[in-house]
C-alpha cells in the first residue's frame, strides 16, 4: 500500500457490527477476556479496527505499522493490552510513542501486565484460566 501522507487505515474484517465475541479471532486469550469485561460493563468496543502506518520505504510503501487491540468509540480511546515480557513491552512502547508522534490527535493507552493481572484478580480470574500464551510464560518467569 502506498501513501503520500500519514493516515491511519481502517480495517474491520473481525469487527463487523453484530459479531459476537465467539466469532472474533483474538490474537491472544487475554484479549478475549478483556473483551468479555468490556461487554459485561456495556462499553462499546471494536477489535483492532485501525492500522497506523509507522514507517515507509523510499517508494511510500508501508513497511511497519501498528494496530492497537481495542478502540472504545464512546471514549475515543485506543487500548493496547500488553501481557508479555519486558523486552517485548519496550518494543511496543516504542511503537506507541511513534503513533503519538505521527498521529498527535489519537488517544492511545497501554494496559500493562500488572494492570491486567490486577483486573483478573478483581474478577477472580486466575492466569491458568487464560490458557497457553505469553501471559502464562511471563507469570512463570520464562517470558
Amino acid at each position: 500500500m502506498s501513501f503520500t501522507m500519514t493516515q491511519p487505515i481502517s480495517q474491520s474484517a473481525d469487527n463487523e457490527p453484530g459479531r459476537s465475541i465467539e466469532q472474533i479471532k483474538f490474537a491472544h486469550p487475554s484479549e478475549r477476556i478483556a473483551a468479555e469485561i468490556l461487554e459485561f460493563y456495556q462499553i462499546r468496543w471494536e477489535y483492532e479496527p485501525t492500522v497506523f502506518p509507522l514507517e515507509w520505504d523510499g517508494n511510500g510503501n508501508v513497511v511497519a505499522s501498528f494496530s492497537p487491540d481495542f478502540y472504545l468509540p464512546d471514549l475515543d480511546l485506543y487500548i493496547e493490552l500488553t501481557t508479555m515480557s519486558q523486552k517485548l513491552v519496550t518494543k511496543k512502547n516504542r511503537k506507541v510513542r511513534r503513533v503519538r508522534e505521527l498521529y498527535p490527535d489519537i488517544n492511545i493507552k497501554i494496559f500493562y501486565q500488572r494492570d491486567f493481572r490486577n483486573l483478573l484478580m478483581k474478577y477472580g480470574i486466575t492466569p491458568e484460566h487464560i490458557g497457553g500464551g505469553e501471559f502464562i510464560e511471563a507469570e512463570n518467569g520464562r517470558g
